[in-house]
C-alpha cells in the first residue's frame, strides 16, 4: 500500500558530469546515440544504488535522459518550435542572495499541431521495470504546463485557445499513459506550476491568468482526466501530485501558502498523494491540510534542494508534528521539497550534499513512523 510508504523524493536527481558532457557531444554528432544510452543507463543505475542505500521506499531513474521536468513536452512532443523570450516566463530568484537569474530553459513556442516523437517515458518505465528492486514512479509534467506554450500570433493558427493546446496535450498524455501502464508503471506522478497563478498574484500577472475560478477549474478537470484513465486501465494505479514553486539552479518562481487553493485542490483532484512544497517561508502554514479529506496522503516537503545546509532531524520532527495538528500523523509522509536537479544542470549541491538529504528523509521517517 501507497499510505505506508513515509520516506520519497520527487523524482529528479543530479546528473553525472560525465553523462552532461556525453550529452553535449551527441548534441554536436559527435557520440553515437548507442553510447549515450549506455551512459545513461549507467547513471540511471547509479541513481537507483543511492535511493536503495539511503533507504528510498519509491523509486525514480533520477530522470537522468531528461534535459529538465519539462522533458515529456519540451523533449519528446512534436509542434513546438524555438520562441524568443515572452513576458509570461517566470522569473526566478535564490533566497541566498536575493539576485533574479536569467532562464537557462530554451524558450519554446506551439508552432503546429501537437504530437508525441519520442516515448521518453516510456523508455524510463520500461527500463525500471526490470531494474527497480521496489516500487518506482514516473514523473510527468502536468499537460496543464504547455499553457505557457501558446503565443499569440504563432499558436492560435493551429488552436485557438490556451485551453485547446492543454486539451491536444492531455489526449497525447492520455494515449502514453495505457502504455505506461502496460509496460509495468503502477505508480505516476504530475508535477505542476499552473496551480500557483491561484496562489501567487505575480504568477497570475505573469501567466495572463485574469478569471482565476476558471483557470482553476480547467486544470482541475484536465490533471483528473488523465488520473481517471490511469485508473480505467488499471484500476489501483497509484496518482501522486508535485505542487513546485519553480526549481532551476536553486532558485525559485512563485511563493505563497496553499490556502487560496486548498478547499477545491484537496478536495476535487483524484490523486493519492499530494507532495507539498514546506521548506520555507514562502509555503505558508500547515492549516489548509485540514481540508484534506480521508485517505489521502501528503507527502511533506520539509527537506530543502536548494541549498546544502543539512536540515536537523529534531526540526523535521517538529514540524512534522505541526502538520499532525491539522491533518492526521497516518495520512503524512516525508521527503525534499523538490527534485535535485529540475533542470539537467542541477541546483547548488554536491552529490554527497544529495545523498544526505536523502539519509536523512529515510532515517527520520523511520524513527516517526517507525
Amino acid at each position: 500500500m501507497t499510505t505506508t510508504i513515509r520516506a520519497e523524493h520527487v523524482g529528479s536527481l543530479l546528473r553525472p558530469a560525465e553523462l552532461l558532457a556525453a550529452r553535449a557531444e551527441h548534441r554536436q554528432g559527435a557520440l553515437p546515440a548507442e553510447r549515450l544510452t549506455e551512459l545513461e543507463d549507467a547513471a540511471a543505475a547509479a541513481a537507483l544504488k543511492l535511493q536503495r542505500d539511503a533507504g528510498m521506499q519509491v523509486f525514480t531513474d533520477g530522470e537522468v535522459r531528461r534535459d529538465d521536468f519539462m522533458a515529456s513536452v519540451v523533449q519528446t512532443v512534436g509542434g513546438l518550435v524555438p520562441a524568443e523570450e515572452s513576458s509570461t516566463r517566470p522569473r526566478w530568484h535564490r533566497d541566498t542572495d536575493g539576485a533574479e537569474l536569467e532562464g537557462e530553459v530554451a524558450a519554446v513556442a506551439i508552432g503546429g499541431p501537437l504530437f508525441r516523437r519520442t516515448p521518453l517515458s516510456l523508455t524510463e518505465a520500461r527500463w525500471l521495470a526490470e531494474n527497480s528492486s521496489g516500487p518506482y514512479k514516473i514523473t510527468m509534467a502536468s499537460p496543464t504546463m504547455v499553457a505557457g506554450f501558446w503565443r499569440p500570433g504563432v499558436s492560435d493558427g493551429v488552436y485557438p485557445t490556451r485551453q485547446d493546446a492543454v486539451a491536444a496535450l492531455a489526449e497525447i498524455y492520455r494515449r502514453d499513459i495505457v502504455g505506461l501502464i502496460d509496460a509495468g508503471a503502477t505508480w505516476l506522478q504530475l508535477d505542476s506550476l499552473a496551480y500557483w497563478a491561484n496562489i501567487d498574484p505575480e504568477a497570475a500577472r505573469m501567466r495572463r491568468v485574469t478569471d482565476l475560478d476558471a483557470h482553476l477549474g480547467h486544470i482541475i478537470d484536465t490533471d483528473n482526466s488523465l488520473i481517471r484513465a490511469a485508473r480505467a486501465h488499471r484500476p489501483g494505479t497509484t496518482v501522486a501530485m508535485h505542487f513546485c514553486r519553480g526549481n532551476m539552479r536553486s532558485a525559485w518562481s512563485a511563493k505563497g501558502g496553499y490556502e487560496p487553493i486548498a478547499e477545491r485542490v484537496f478536495g476535487e483532484v483524484e490523486v493519492d498523494r499530494f507532495l507539498l512544497e514546506y521548506d520555507t517561508e514562502r509555503s505558508g502554514g500547515f492549516e489548509p491540510l485540514r481540508l484534506v479529506p480521508p485517505g489521502k496522503t501528503v507527502v511533506l516537503g520539509l527537506v530543502s534542494t536548494k541549498v546544502a545546509e543539512l536540515e536537523s532531524v529534531d526540526t523535521l520532527r517538529r514540524r512534522i508534528d505541526e502538520a499532525s495538528r491539522y491533518l492526521p500523523l497516518e495520512q503524512l509522509a516525508l521527503s525534499p521539497q523538490c527534485g535535485f536537479a529540475s533542470t539537467s544542470q542541477g541546483n547548488l549541491l554536491t552529490v554527497d550534499d544529495q545523498r544526505r538529504k536523502l539519509e536523512l528523509v529515510a532515517r527520520t521517517a523511520r524513527l516517526v513512523w517507525g
